[in-house]
């Protein structure tokens, strides 16, 4: 069974994608078509929508789901008039949050993810480009101002946990590769003392480090099992041995390992949503 699922919005679509996939995750046995319609901000905007819909409607002989974040009431009536099955999931709550907190809200476009405030979107790409600069150990000179130094053998996960701390939690994130010198030394890398409590340590299966070193490398003896299970097993030796906190990367979402860094290292976001 297939049916679609749009995602609608004034702005980005982000927010209405987010939650409407963490939605539908829940109903593995039915595939889902997911469109994204972001800046639907006119009403015109959302007559085109709407035809997009109907044709979904017709093609797969059933509702489409429609998550929907708009505003502007003239565009919500609009959408209403299609043959989608709605689900909005910012008015459902703004009315009874109104009437608890005793005001009105701005109803105001784009304020989750647009720059209404400069610093925090200036905070935001300040940590993105920190984690950018100090990927794979390119440099050590900015290590002092770093929140956290993420260290682990190639492809264990870390540059992609450092760029996701930096754009959701504004958070100044390193990385370091541990490398055969260090692993047949078995010790930590004498340029990382200075930062042993900023140090987080990633891991990861060796099957699975193989499956996706043959993905960057096939045929080399860098995708070799052998060579990824020695480099695993020195790996969590040297962090058991220096105290290093440390997480097994190979089945958990990159959101999963951001936010057990955090809780684990102590570290506050800068940056909410």
């Amino acid at each position: 069974m297939k049916r679609a699922a749009f995602f609608v919005s004034d702005r980005t679509a982000i927010t209405a994608e987010m939650m409407g996939h963490s939605l539908l995750t829940q109903f593995e046995s039915i595939e889902f078509e997911q469109i994204n319609l972001p800046f639907i901000d006119s009403v015109e905007k959302a007559e085109q929508a709407v035809v997009q819909i109907n044709a979904a409607a017709e093609h797969y002989a059933c509702k489409p789901l429609l998550f929907i974040t708009l505003i502007d009431r003239a565009v919500i009536k609009v959408i209403e008039q299609s043959e989608g099955m709605i689900f909005d999931l910012l008015n459902t709550f703004i009315h009874p949050l109104e009437q608890e907190l005793g005001i009105h809200s701005a109803h105001a476009v784009g304020r989750s993810h647009g720059m209404r405030v400069y610093s925090t979107y200036k905070l935001r790409i300040d940590a993105l480009n920190f984690s950018l600069a100090n990927d794979d150990g390119n440099t050590l000179k900015h290590f002092p101002k770093a929140d956290i130094i993420l260290l682990g053998v190639s492809r264990s996960g870390k540059t992609p946990s450092c760029l996701f701390l930096a754009l959701q939690y504004g958070i100044l994130a390193a990385n370091y590769p541990l490398v055969d010198d260090d692993l047949e030394s078995s010790r930590l890398p004498e340029v990382l003392k200075p930062y042993r409590d900023k140090l987080f340590g990633l891991t990861i299966a060796p099957e699975r480090l193989q499956q996706i070193r043959k993905e960057r490398r096939p045929d080399s003896s860098y995708a070799e099992y052998q060579q990824c299970q020695y480099e695993v097993n020195a790996v969590e030796k040297i962090y058991r041995a220096q105290h290093i906190p440390f997480l097994d990367t190979s089945a958990v979402s990159i959101e999963e390992i951001a936010t057990t860094i955090l809780q684990t290292s102590g570290l506050e976001r800068r940056l909410h949503g």
